[in-house]
């Protein structure tokens, strides 16, 4: 993964010192649409973002007031826990770990629950969410993310396997204690290190 934009560029970090390929997965150049229950259709108009939980206040943002935001590019692989891997993508949107600077999170905070468009869900721990390559993704190799892969808005995990990154993402809450997600209720590994082959409890 090498983080780029026009102000920024920091080499040498797509494999985080690992294996390229996780192990037991298998590159390709398709891009799987795997979703469960129906793709929620929002247009950006109607889109809204909100943070709360163990937070000093909550806040809401429009899809022009997200837009405002610090926009980042970033090159980075894809794993799905169904065995496949894509490589050198390019995503654009809003880094987690510049979204922080404008959220006053509490100390409590110790893990985020990210909330989509449709009810899907998932955790992690925001030790996860903070490393410099979580982002929240409108934009995929410079068109606007597919409805069908989680636009307008979806997070992308780079190190975790993929369903850790929401799809239709429209929220996230800061939690003092952990929770499942939706597929870590249904008997998927929290952690989701790809590296770790982490995929079912």
């Amino acid at each position: 993964m090498t983080l780029l934009d026009k102000k920024r560029f920091v080499p040498g970090i797509n494999s985080f010192g690992k294996e390229k390929t996780p192990p037991g997965q298998v590159a390709t150049v398709k891009f799987p649409v795997l979703t469960y229950g129906a793709t929620p259709e929002i247009d950006t108009k109607d889109w809204s973002f909100k943070v709360w939980g163990e937070v000093e206040e909550e806040k809401q943002w429009t899809w022009d007031d997200f837009m405002k935001l610090p926009q980042t590019t970033i090159r980075a692989d894809f794993h799905c826990v169904t065995h496949w891997s894509r490589f050198d993508d390019y995503w654009t949107g809003v880094l987690f770990k510049d979204l922080v600077k404008f959220i006053r999170i509490k100390p409590t905070a110790k893990f985020v629950m990210q909330h989509a468009y449709g009810g899907y869900t998932t955790n992690n721990a925001i030790d996860v969410m903070l490393n410099e390559d979580v982002i929240l993704v409108h934009t995929f190799n410079g068109a606007p993310l597919p409805r069908a892969h989680g636009g307008p808005m979806r997070v992308f995990t780079p190190r975790r396997y993929a369903w850790k990154g929401a799809k239709w993402v429209n929220g996230l809450e800061f939690m003092t204690k952990d929770r499942a997600g939706f597929w870590e209720m249904n008997g998927y590994d929290t952690p989701a290190d790809p590296w770790k082959e982490e995929r079912y409890g």
